[in-house]
Formats: C-alpha cells, sequence, structure tokens
C-alpha cells in the first residue's frame, strides 16, 4: 500500500480504548441525493477513506445517518469527543466550527434535531455531562433534490478535511 501524503489528517488518539469503542467519533448526516446535503456524509466517508490508508481507522469510529436521531446519544457513549459534521446555508465558507453545549429544545420532537439536544439526552439518560462535542458547519450552497453536490461545496469539503488534523490536537 502507497503511504498517504503528510497532508492526509491523521485524527486518531496515541491508543484505542479498553471498552471497544473508539475515543473519537466522526458524524456526519445528510441525504445524498439532495446536492450539498450530501457534505455531511461525504466527509465521513472521505476521511474514513483517509484513515484507513494510514492505519487509524480502528481508532476512530465513524457514523452516518439521514439526520439525528435520539437513538444517537447511545453512540456518544464512552467517547473522548465527538466531531459533528453538517452542511450550512448559513455559515461562512468554507466551514465553521463551533464548540457545542447541551441544550433542551424542541428539537427532538421534530424532523432536524439538533447535536446540542442530543448531548442533552446523554445528559439526561446517563446523569453526566456528555463528551466535548464539536460541530463543523460545511458551507453549502445548493440542496436540490436530484442534483450533484457544487463544485464551490466540494471545495469547501476539502478545505474541512484539510482542517481536521488540527481539531485531533486540540
Amino acid at each position: 500500500m502507497t503511504p498517504a501524503p503528510a497532508s492526509t489528517p491523521a485524527l486518531a488518539p496515541e491508543s484505542a480504548p479498553e471498552s471497544g469503542v473508539a475515543p473519537l467519533l466522526v458524524f456526519g448526516w445528510g441525504n445524498l441525493s439532495r446536492g450539498d446535503d450530501a457534505l455531511g456524509p461525504l466527509f465521513v466517508e472521505r476521511l474514513r477513506e483517509l484513515c484507513g490508508q494510514r492505519g487509524l481507522a480502528s481508532q476512530i469510529d465513524f457514523l452516518d445517518d439521514y439526520q439525528l436521531q435520539i437513538e444517537h446519544a447511545l453512540d456518544l457513549v464512552g467517547r473522548q469527543r465527538v466531531l459533528f459534521v453538517d452542511a450550512s446555508l448559513n455559515c461562512a465558507a468554507p466551514f465553521e466550527v463551533t464548540q457545542l453545549q447541551p441544550l433542551q429544545d424542541a428539537s427532538f420532537t421534530t424532523h432536524a434535531m439538533s447535536p446540542q439536544s442530543l448531548m442533552q439526552v446523554y445528559r439526561d439518560l446517563h446523569g453526566q455531562t456528555p463528551p466535548p462535542c464539536t460541530l463543523l458547519a460545511i458551507r453549502g450552497e445548493k440542496f436540490e433534490l436530484g442534483e450533484p453536490p457544487s463544485a464551490a461545496a466540494l471545495d469547501n469539503l476539502a478545505a474541512a478535511l484539510q482542517w481536521v488534523e488540527g481539531w485531533r490536537h486540540q
């Protein structure tokens, strides 16, 4: 196997935990059939490939889905940190990074649950603070059904993949 280039993200911590759950979770969501809404799952897919090339995939869990759901609170158990990744029409290009705090909001009863609400569900279930969570919002422009991701969104995705290396060292 050819070694990965030096710019390839190396996101993994020093060692995997004894619990069998990777200390880092990267969770992207969105719809692959709706243009730039695919940025979250595409980020997960590409980062998984990059980490696999470097032999790091076993130290990071990767998860993608169409949307956040209340059951995903269980995916936070045993983590040291979590990176949530989603497309956004409202963030600055190429992306924005936000440190999250648990927040009780009405989104757990809607079609679009927020990461903060998911963290609050974790707190309510386990009686403790969830692991540190970060939201990586990647700027998208076009979310039409049946369209591929736009060129601008793919450029923003590439920039976000470059950024993720620094997140590991925070």
